[in-house]
């Protein structure tokens, strides 16, 4: 099993908490990629990444400095968003950490695709990003299947946990000899499933948790998830979907 999830915006650095595994699979695309953005101008820069002065100044900053190889962060604990928090790997149990090591892997615009503890440096390109590089019109274009046939290689079955936007640049590429299960996060109103963004963040971060607390390998266990007073929905699930339900019996 492999469990794929999003990055987040926001990024800090911290090379203390752990150790560097070592460095990303796809480095020599990521080089590629630094070298597109550090020909932009800054107003192209801020543009493409719709963001505003102080984070625009931040990241260019950070792009003109930026260095692949050297003091690195491990991705699990560079990103900072609200999965990341939920997740919470800062205070997880050595055989916990394994499992990330092993199942988890982290989709990103800048970088491919991430084990946890890859070394990364701080960057801002959402996978939406309309950046054209050798002639692909956008990120979705530059990874292609390649970010899917390396899932291919390493399992059969995937379970998502990523973002549409993420999630887009894997599923379409898969064989069908590998399962893609999602899961989608939700509430129920007015005989419709209404997922908010801030729930599901935290119902991803603490699930790829609970699945590390209970050393979760099979797609058929995924379902006990009972956290954050979420249900799975056998009603509403399907074999690539699984629905579960804040609330739900």
């Amino acid at each position: 099993m492999r469990i794929i999830i999003a990055p987040a915006k926001k990024m800090v650095v911290d090379t203390d908490s752990f150790a560097v595994d070592g460095l990303p699979v796809f480095l020599e695309q990521t080089e590629r990629l630094k070298a597109a953005l550090q020909g932009m101008s800054p107003a192209e820069l801020q543009a493409l990444w719709k963001c505003n002065d102080a984070i625009a100044k931040l990241n260019v900053e950070r792009l003109s400095a930026m260095d692949l190889r050297r003091h690195l962060t491990p991705a699990i604990v560079s990103y900072e968003g609200i999965q990341y928090q939920y997740m919470a790997p800062g205070v997880m149990e050595t055989a916990q950490l394994d499992y990330l090591r092993e199942h988890l892997r982290i989709l990103s615009g800048f970088y491919g695709l991430l084990r946890p503890f890859d070394g990364v440096t701080p960057y801002r390109l959402e996978m939406q990003a309309k950046l054209s590089v050798g002639g692909n019109r956008d990120l979705y274009d530059f990874w292609g299947d390649t970010l899917a046939h390396r899932l291919a290689t390493e399992t059969d079955f995937v379970l998502n946990l990523a973002s549409k936007e993420y999630s887009r640049a894997v599923e379409p590429h898969l064989p069908k000899s590998v399962r893609f299960l999602t899961c989608t996060f939700g509430e129920q109103k007015d005989g419709k499933v209404i997922e908010k963004g801030t729930m599901c963040k935290m119902a991803r971060g603490q699930m790829v948790r609970w699945l590390a607390e209970n050393n979760v390998t099979s797609w058929a266990d995924v379902r006990a998830f009972d956290q954050l007073g979420y249900r799975f929905q056998p009603e509403l699930s399907n074999e690539s979907h699984n629905v579960f339900l804040k609330g739900g019996t």
